[in-house]
Protein backbone atom coordinates (compact mmCIF):
# COMPACT_ATOMS: atom_id res chain seq x y z
CA UNK A 1 0.00 0.00 0.00
CA UNK A 2 1.66 3.21 -1.16
CA UNK A 3 1.39 6.52 0.67
CA UNK A 4 4.56 8.29 -0.45
CA UNK A 5 4.49 11.51 -2.40
CA UNK A 6 7.92 12.75 -3.34
CA UNK A 7 9.44 10.35 -0.81
CA UNK A 8 7.23 11.57 2.07
CA UNK A 9 4.39 9.97 4.00
CA UNK A 10 1.38 12.26 4.19
CA UNK A 11 -1.78 12.35 6.27
CA UNK A 12 -4.42 13.56 3.83
CA UNK A 13 -7.52 12.93 5.93
CA UNK A 14 -9.25 15.15 8.47
CA UNK A 15 -12.31 14.88 10.75
CA UNK A 16 -14.30 16.22 7.79
CA UNK A 17 -13.79 12.82 6.11
CA UNK A 18 -15.93 10.94 8.65
CA UNK A 19 -18.23 8.65 6.67
CA UNK A 20 -15.71 8.07 3.87
CA UNK A 21 -13.64 4.96 3.16
CA UNK A 22 -10.02 5.58 4.12
CA UNK A 23 -6.68 3.85 4.24
CA UNK A 24 -4.55 4.65 7.30
CA UNK A 25 -1.01 3.64 8.23
CA UNK A 26 -0.15 3.84 11.92
CA UNK A 27 2.97 3.30 13.98
CA UNK A 28 2.74 0.39 16.42
CA UNK A 29 4.64 0.06 19.70
CA UNK A 30 6.33 -3.30 19.35
CA UNK A 31 8.48 -2.83 22.40
CA UNK A 32 11.61 -3.48 20.32
CA UNK A 33 14.05 -1.47 18.27
CA UNK A 34 12.83 0.27 15.13
CA UNK A 35 9.40 1.46 14.11
CA UNK A 36 6.74 -0.96 12.89
CA UNK A 37 3.61 -0.06 10.97
CA UNK A 38 0.18 -1.55 10.28
CA UNK A 39 -2.42 -0.52 7.71
CA UNK A 40 -6.19 -0.28 8.22
CA UNK A 41 -8.77 0.13 5.44
CA UNK A 42 -12.39 0.88 6.24
CA UNK A 43 -14.94 3.61 6.82
CA UNK A 44 -13.87 6.43 9.14
CA UNK A 45 -16.78 6.39 11.59
CA UNK A 46 -15.56 9.01 14.06
CA UNK A 47 -12.62 11.27 14.96
CA UNK A 48 -13.09 12.49 18.51
CA UNK A 49 -10.71 13.57 21.29
CA UNK A 50 -7.64 12.54 19.34
CA UNK A 51 -8.91 9.03 18.47
CA UNK A 52 -9.92 7.80 15.02
CA UNK A 53 -12.44 4.96 14.76
CA UNK A 54 -12.42 2.93 11.55
CA UNK A 55 -14.88 0.15 10.71
CA UNK A 56 -13.52 -2.32 8.11
CA UNK A 57 -15.66 -4.83 6.23
CA UNK A 58 -15.30 -7.30 9.12
CA UNK A 59 -17.28 -4.78 11.26
CA UNK A 60 -14.66 -5.06 14.02
CA UNK A 61 -14.03 -1.38 14.81
CA UNK A 62 -10.41 -0.27 15.09
CA UNK A 63 -9.53 2.67 17.34
CA UNK A 64 -6.35 4.57 16.48
CA UNK A 65 -4.66 7.29 18.51
CA UNK A 66 -4.20 10.29 16.24
CA UNK A 67 -0.55 10.73 17.23
CA UNK A 68 0.29 7.25 15.87
CA UNK A 69 -1.00 8.01 12.37
CA UNK A 70 1.83 8.47 9.87
CA UNK A 71 -0.19 8.40 6.63
CA UNK A 72 -3.81 8.43 5.51
CA UNK A 73 -5.93 9.01 2.45
CA UNK A 74 -9.47 8.65 1.17
CA UNK A 75 -9.88 5.61 -1.12
CA UNK A 76 -12.69 4.50 -3.47
CA UNK A 77 -15.83 3.24 -1.75
CA UNK A 78 -15.42 -0.28 -3.15
CA UNK A 79 -13.10 -2.01 -5.63
CA UNK A 80 -14.50 -2.62 -9.08
CA UNK A 81 -15.73 -6.16 -9.73
CA UNK A 82 -13.86 -7.97 -12.45
CA UNK A 83 -16.38 -10.73 -13.08
CA UNK A 84 -20.01 -11.60 -12.64
CA UNK A 85 -23.03 -9.31 -12.35
CA UNK A 86 -23.01 -5.82 -10.91
CA UNK A 87 -25.38 -4.89 -8.12
CA UNK A 88 -25.84 -2.18 -5.54
CA UNK A 89 -26.09 -3.01 -1.87
CA UNK A 90 -29.64 -1.64 -1.76
CA UNK A 91 -30.76 -3.91 -4.61
CA UNK A 92 -29.24 -7.02 -3.05
CA UNK A 93 -30.55 -6.19 0.42
CA UNK A 94 -34.08 -5.99 -0.97
CA UNK A 95 -33.75 -9.18 -3.02
CA UNK A 96 -32.33 -11.22 -0.15
CA UNK A 97 -35.06 -9.95 2.19
CA UNK A 98 -37.82 -10.97 -0.22
CA UNK A 99 -36.35 -14.47 -0.37
CA UNK A 100 -36.65 -15.03 3.39
CA UNK A 101 -39.74 -13.22 4.61
CA UNK A 102 -40.99 -13.06 8.21
CA UNK A 103 -44.40 -14.07 9.47
CA UNK A 104 -44.95 -10.63 10.99
CA UNK A 105 -43.44 -7.27 10.08
CA UNK A 106 -43.89 -3.62 10.94
CA UNK A 107 -42.38 -0.42 9.57
CA UNK A 108 -40.27 1.90 11.71
CA UNK A 109 -39.60 4.72 9.28
CA UNK A 110 -37.41 3.14 6.61
CA UNK A 111 -36.57 0.25 8.94
CA UNK A 112 -38.50 -3.00 8.91
CA UNK A 113 -39.12 -4.96 12.11
CA UNK A 114 -39.42 -8.68 11.33
CA UNK A 115 -40.47 -11.68 13.41
CA UNK A 116 -41.07 -15.38 12.74
CA UNK A 117 -41.25 -17.10 16.10
CA UNK A 118 -37.46 -17.07 16.49
CA UNK A 119 -36.81 -19.15 13.34
CA UNK A 120 -33.47 -17.76 12.08
CA UNK A 121 -31.98 -14.34 12.81
CA UNK A 122 -32.71 -13.14 9.28
CA UNK A 123 -36.46 -13.45 9.83
CA UNK A 124 -36.26 -12.12 13.41
CA UNK A 125 -34.22 -8.93 13.12
CA UNK A 126 -34.71 -5.29 12.24
CA UNK A 127 -33.64 -4.47 8.69
CA UNK A 128 -32.44 -0.83 8.51
CA UNK A 129 -32.51 0.51 4.95
CA UNK A 130 -32.74 4.22 5.62
CA UNK A 131 -33.93 6.60 8.31
CA UNK A 132 -35.99 5.14 11.18
CA UNK A 133 -37.75 8.49 11.54
CA UNK A 134 -36.50 8.84 15.13
CA UNK A 135 -33.19 9.65 16.83
CA UNK A 136 -31.14 6.45 16.80
CA UNK A 137 -31.25 5.88 20.55
CA UNK A 138 -35.03 6.18 20.56
CA UNK A 139 -35.34 3.93 17.49
CA UNK A 140 -33.23 1.24 19.15
CA UNK A 141 -35.46 1.47 22.20
CA UNK A 142 -38.48 0.82 19.97
CA UNK A 143 -36.69 -2.16 18.45
CA UNK A 144 -35.98 -3.61 21.91
CA UNK A 145 -39.59 -3.15 23.02
CA UNK A 146 -41.02 -4.68 19.83
CA UNK A 147 -38.98 -7.88 20.14
CA UNK A 148 -39.37 -8.19 23.89
CA UNK A 149 -43.16 -8.01 23.45
CA UNK A 150 -42.81 -11.13 21.31
CA UNK A 151 -40.43 -12.93 23.63
CA UNK A 152 -37.55 -12.59 21.16
CA UNK A 153 -34.02 -11.19 21.53
CA UNK A 154 -33.61 -7.80 19.81
CA UNK A 155 -31.42 -7.96 16.68
CA UNK A 156 -30.46 -5.44 14.03
CA UNK A 157 -29.08 -6.68 10.71
CA UNK A 158 -26.40 -4.50 9.12
CA UNK A 159 -23.96 -4.71 6.21
CA UNK A 160 -20.37 -3.68 5.50
CA UNK A 161 -17.84 -3.88 2.69
CA UNK A 162 -19.56 -2.32 -0.34
CA UNK A 163 -20.62 1.10 -1.55
CA UNK A 164 -23.64 2.28 0.42
CA UNK A 165 -23.26 -0.18 3.29
CA UNK A 166 -23.66 0.61 6.96
CA UNK A 167 -20.31 0.96 8.68
CA UNK A 168 -21.46 4.15 10.40
CA UNK A 169 -24.52 2.36 11.78
CA UNK A 170 -22.34 -0.53 13.01
CA UNK A 171 -20.19 1.90 14.95
CA UNK A 172 -23.26 3.63 16.39
CA UNK A 173 -24.73 0.30 17.48
CA UNK A 174 -21.51 -0.47 19.34
CA UNK A 175 -21.64 2.92 21.04
CA UNK A 176 -25.20 2.14 22.16
CA UNK A 177 -24.08 -1.15 23.70
CA UNK A 178 -25.14 -3.55 20.93
CA UNK A 179 -22.72 -6.38 20.15
CA UNK A 180 -22.10 -8.29 16.93
CA UNK A 181 -23.37 -11.85 17.26
CA UNK A 182 -22.69 -13.46 13.88
CA UNK A 183 -21.47 -12.46 10.42
CA UNK A 184 -21.77 -13.92 6.93
CA UNK A 185 -20.87 -13.07 3.34
CA UNK A 186 -23.28 -12.30 0.54
CA UNK A 187 -21.77 -13.68 -2.66
CA UNK A 188 -22.87 -13.19 -6.24
CA UNK A 189 -22.08 -14.80 -9.59
CA UNK A 190 -23.34 -15.17 -13.13
CA UNK A 191 -26.07 -17.82 -13.17
CA UNK A 192 -25.36 -19.54 -16.51
CA UNK A 193 -22.02 -21.07 -15.40
CA UNK A 194 -23.78 -22.60 -12.39
CA UNK A 195 -26.38 -24.15 -14.66
CA UNK A 196 -23.59 -25.40 -16.95
CA UNK A 197 -21.84 -27.33 -14.18
CA UNK A 198 -21.19 -30.96 -15.08
CA UNK A 199 -23.84 -32.80 -13.11
CA UNK A 200 -26.39 -35.53 -13.73
CA UNK A 201 -29.55 -33.86 -12.45
CA UNK A 202 -31.98 -36.61 -13.48
CA UNK A 203 -32.37 -37.80 -9.88
CA UNK A 204 -33.16 -34.31 -8.55
CA UNK A 205 -36.82 -33.77 -7.74
CA UNK A 206 -38.02 -30.14 -7.84
CA UNK A 207 -41.16 -29.12 -5.96
CA UNK A 208 -42.89 -25.92 -4.94
CA UNK A 209 -43.18 -26.91 -1.27
CA UNK A 210 -40.91 -28.78 1.14
CA UNK A 211 -42.22 -32.22 2.03
CA UNK A 212 -41.49 -34.27 5.15
CA UNK A 213 -38.44 -35.86 3.53
CA UNK A 214 -36.93 -32.46 2.61
CA UNK A 215 -37.54 -31.13 6.12
CA UNK A 216 -35.90 -34.19 7.69
CA UNK A 217 -32.59 -33.27 6.03
CA UNK A 218 -32.86 -29.54 6.78
CA UNK A 219 -30.66 -28.94 9.81
CA UNK A 220 -32.53 -25.85 11.03
CA UNK A 221 -35.85 -27.70 11.23
CA UNK A 222 -36.19 -28.91 14.81
CA UNK A 223 -39.97 -28.93 15.29
CA UNK A 224 -43.00 -28.51 13.03
CA UNK A 225 -44.65 -25.13 13.07
CA UNK A 226 -46.49 -22.86 10.65
CA UNK A 227 -43.87 -20.10 11.05
CA UNK A 228 -41.12 -22.39 9.69
CA UNK A 229 -43.13 -23.36 6.62
CA UNK A 230 -44.23 -19.75 6.07
CA UNK A 231 -40.63 -18.54 5.96
CA UNK A 232 -39.41 -21.41 3.78
CA UNK A 233 -42.27 -20.91 1.34
CA UNK A 234 -41.87 -17.13 1.05
CA UNK A 235 -40.54 -15.43 -2.04
CA UNK A 236 -41.60 -14.57 -5.60
CA UNK A 237 -40.87 -18.02 -7.12
CA UNK A 238 -39.66 -20.71 -4.73
CA UNK A 239 -38.23 -24.13 -5.61
CA UNK A 240 -37.11 -27.02 -3.41
CA UNK A 241 -34.66 -29.65 -4.64
CA UNK A 242 -34.45 -33.17 -3.23
CA UNK A 243 -31.97 -35.94 -4.08
CA UNK A 244 -33.19 -39.26 -2.62
CA UNK A 245 -30.93 -41.99 -1.33
CA UNK A 246 -29.68 -40.72 2.01
CA UNK A 247 -28.19 -42.97 4.70
CA UNK A 248 -29.61 -41.25 7.78
CA UNK A 249 -32.60 -42.05 9.95
CA UNK A 250 -36.00 -42.52 8.30
CA UNK A 251 -37.95 -39.29 7.88
CA UNK A 252 -41.28 -38.58 9.48
CA UNK A 253 -44.44 -38.67 7.42
CA UNK A 254 -46.92 -41.11 5.93
CA UNK A 255 -44.07 -43.41 4.87
CA UNK A 256 -42.14 -43.08 8.13
CA UNK A 257 -39.77 -45.93 8.71
CA UNK A 258 -39.54 -46.89 5.04
CA UNK A 259 -37.17 -44.27 3.59
CA UNK A 260 -34.07 -42.49 4.80
CA UNK A 261 -33.74 -38.74 4.81
CA UNK A 262 -32.64 -37.46 1.37
CA UNK A 263 -29.04 -37.54 0.23
CA UNK A 264 -29.14 -33.80 -0.48
CA UNK A 265 -31.52 -30.84 -0.56
CA UNK A 266 -31.57 -27.21 -1.63
CA UNK A 267 -33.83 -24.17 -1.98
CA UNK A 268 -33.87 -21.48 -4.65
CA UNK A 269 -35.90 -18.26 -4.95
CA UNK A 270 -36.20 -16.64 -8.38
CA UNK A 271 -36.83 -12.89 -8.25
CA UNK A 272 -36.45 -11.05 -11.56
CA UNK A 273 -32.87 -11.38 -12.74
CA UNK A 274 -31.78 -12.92 -9.44
CA UNK A 275 -31.75 -16.53 -8.24
CA UNK A 276 -30.96 -16.98 -4.55
CA UNK A 277 -29.63 -20.31 -3.25
CA UNK A 278 -30.22 -21.45 0.33
CA UNK A 279 -30.38 -24.59 2.47
CA UNK A 280 -28.01 -26.63 0.30
CA UNK A 281 -27.29 -29.58 2.59
CA UNK A 282 -25.84 -33.04 2.02
CA UNK A 283 -25.98 -36.26 4.04
CA UNK A 284 -22.66 -36.26 5.98
CA UNK A 285 -21.98 -39.82 4.84
CA UNK A 286 -22.33 -38.86 1.19
CA UNK A 287 -20.24 -35.70 1.02
CA UNK A 288 -17.52 -35.20 -1.61
CA UNK A 289 -19.62 -36.97 -4.22
CA UNK A 290 -20.74 -33.83 -6.03
CA UNK A 291 -24.27 -33.82 -4.61
CA UNK A 292 -24.17 -30.13 -3.65
CA UNK A 293 -23.05 -29.31 -7.19
CA UNK A 294 -25.89 -31.44 -8.57
CA UNK A 295 -28.47 -29.59 -6.46
CA UNK A 296 -27.09 -26.19 -7.43
CA UNK A 297 -27.04 -27.08 -11.13
CA UNK A 298 -30.61 -28.38 -11.13
CA UNK A 299 -31.94 -25.29 -9.36
CA UNK A 300 -29.89 -22.96 -11.58
CA UNK A 301 -31.29 -24.55 -14.75
CA UNK A 302 -34.83 -24.04 -13.50
CA UNK A 303 -34.04 -20.41 -12.61
CA UNK A 304 -32.54 -19.83 -16.06
CA UNK A 305 -35.78 -21.16 -17.57
CA UNK A 306 -37.63 -18.48 -15.59
CA UNK A 307 -35.42 -15.71 -16.99
CA UNK A 308 -32.89 -15.21 -14.18
CA UNK A 309 -29.29 -14.37 -15.11
CA UNK A 310 -27.53 -13.65 -11.79
CA UNK A 311 -27.08 -15.70 -8.62
CA UNK A 312 -26.60 -14.88 -4.96
CA UNK A 313 -26.12 -16.84 -1.77
CA UNK A 314 -25.08 -16.31 1.83
CA UNK A 315 -22.33 -18.26 3.56
CA UNK A 316 -21.07 -17.96 7.12
CA UNK A 317 -17.42 -17.01 7.45
CA UNK A 318 -16.37 -20.18 9.30
CA UNK A 319 -17.91 -22.56 6.73
CA UNK A 320 -14.70 -23.20 4.82
CA UNK A 321 -16.06 -26.16 2.87
CA UNK A 322 -18.95 -24.16 1.44
CA UNK A 323 -16.72 -21.19 0.70
CA UNK A 324 -14.37 -23.42 -1.33
CA UNK A 325 -17.30 -24.96 -3.22
CA UNK A 326 -18.75 -21.59 -4.15
CA UNK A 327 -15.34 -20.22 -5.11
CA UNK A 328 -15.16 -22.96 -7.71
CA UNK A 329 -18.56 -21.97 -9.08
CA UNK A 330 -17.48 -18.38 -9.62
CA UNK A 331 -19.15 -16.76 -6.61
CA UNK A 332 -17.33 -13.70 -5.24
CA UNK A 333 -18.02 -11.68 -2.12
CA UNK A 334 -20.20 -8.61 -2.61
CA UNK A 335 -20.60 -7.51 1.02
CA UNK A 336 -20.87 -8.91 4.53
CA UNK A 337 -23.87 -8.80 6.78
CA UNK A 338 -23.95 -8.87 10.58
CA UNK A 339 -26.49 -9.33 13.32
CA UNK A 340 -26.11 -7.05 16.32
CA UNK A 341 -27.84 -8.00 19.57
CA UNK A 342 -28.85 -5.65 22.32
CA UNK A 343 -26.74 -6.18 25.43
Amino acid sequence: MEFTIGGRLEVRITPADVGKRVSVRRRTDSGGAGAEFTDVVGVLTSWDSGVLSITPKSAESVHIVESSVVAGKVVPAAPARRRGPTASFRELASVTARAWQPVESEALGDWRLRAAGGFTRRANSALPLGDPGLPLGEALGRVRDWYEERGLPPYVQTATGAEGTQELLCAELERHGWRRDVSAEVRIAALAPVGDLEADVRAVRLTREPDAAWLSRYQRFSAPGPHVLRVLGSGPSVWFATVPGGTGAPHEGPDAGTAAAPAAIGRCVVDGRWAGFMAVEVDPEQRRRGLATTVMAALARRALDEGASAAWLQVEEENEGARALYDGMGFAAHHRYHHYRSA
